[in-house]
């Protein structure tokens, strides 16, 4: 009974060794992305974009929301336009405070505001991964805040596109430069939004994912994140994807600092711009994280999040 049992034990260590090999092979690959990307988030209310002088010598103020016209809940641009009457119109206000007050103004008034109003919010970031399991993405490394409502906006749909890269406005220090990018929103989207978290937009891929050159790569845990020479994704001309050299010259937790030492990078932006939130860093062939901040005073300069950290969405 007692060779049997030792026989049995050595069996399983033999088994344990042989898997073991199998389960690293296994380990979970992303790929790393790159493209500058549309993002459209849809609100289900109109607010005013820009303060605007009314002939009456009233103000509509940036950031609040027209809840009623003439009687009748308001939640879209369309909504309102069909709302507005040959007559005096009644738009009722909720301000920044929660209050609520009317304004009467006429048709003409009410056709010329409209340039001033929106009902969603969108801009240019970066994609940061695929998943070609589950085919969901990642992009940005950081919550979308809108402007003028100064918070993460709620929202009803959320669609990408894919951005080609203009024009670069150079950063400097003190002043931030950023991408002036084409959107064609009549093109197939890209993926939806299901969630704008701490950590970035996530969603469904949607187009097809045979056609991404890159493959996937393994992510790199945490602790194998070294000081030192680095690969920076992003597209900086057109919906090029192009690899740069930074350095990483600070690990902290989940979060790293880097430093751009590319000089073709640096001739042609200045150092992180605007837009390219969400690029993917890569170190030794693995997937390490997504660019999240560039320091105004030192724009070569970049803060970013680990991968493993970005994909929990928010912090534990």
């Amino acid at each position: 009974m007692k060779c049997r049992l030792h026989n049995l034990l050595i069996y399983l260590v033999l088994v344990i060794a042989f898997l073991t090999p199998s389960a690293v092979a296994e380990a979970k690959k992303l790929i790393p992305m790159g493209e500058s990307i549309g993002i459209q988030l849809e609100l289900p209310f109109v607010y005013v974009a820009h303060d605007v002088l009314l002939p009456n010598g009233q103000w509509l103020k940036k950031g609040e929301i027209i809840k009623e016209v003439n009687g009748k809940h308001i939640e879209s641009i369309e909504m309102l336009k069909a709302s507005i009457t040959e007559n005096q119109n009644t738009l009722t206000i909720k301000k920044d405070s929660g209050q609520t007050r009317t304004i009467t103004i006429t048709n003409e008034q009410a056709n010329n505001i409209l340039p001033f109003i929106k009902d969603e919010t969108d801009g240019i970031g970066t994609l940061t991964f695929i998943d070609p399991e589950t085919k969901e993405y990642g992009a940005l490394g950081h919550q979308i805040i809108d402007g003028v409502l100064n918070k993460p906006p709620e929202f009803t749909e959320g669609s990408i596109f894919l951005a080609s890269i203009e024009q670069i406005k150079k950063s400097s220090p003190g002043n931030p430069g950023y991408k002036i990018s084409v959107i064609n929103s009549d093109d197939i989207r890209l993926g939806n939004i299901s969630s704008n978290d701490i950590y970035g937009i996530f969603g469904n891929w949607e187009s097809d994912i045979n056609q991404i050159m890159r493959k996937p790569i393994e992510i790199m845990h945490d602790d194998e994140i070294q000081l030192g020479k680095a690969e920076l994704l992003t597209a900086i001309e057109g919906s090029k994807v192009e690899s740069f050299i930074i350095e990483i010259v600070k690990i902290e937790d989940n979060f790293l600092q880097f430093e751009i030492t590319d000089k073709k990078l640096l001739s042609k932006t200045g150092g992180i711009l605007q837009g390219m939130s969400g690029s993917p860093i890569l170190q030794n062939g693995k997937f390490v994280g997504a660019v999240t901040h560039m320091f105004v005073e030192q724009p070569a300069r970049g803060a970013a999040i680990t991968l493993s950290e970005m994909l929990k969405k928010k912090p534990d």
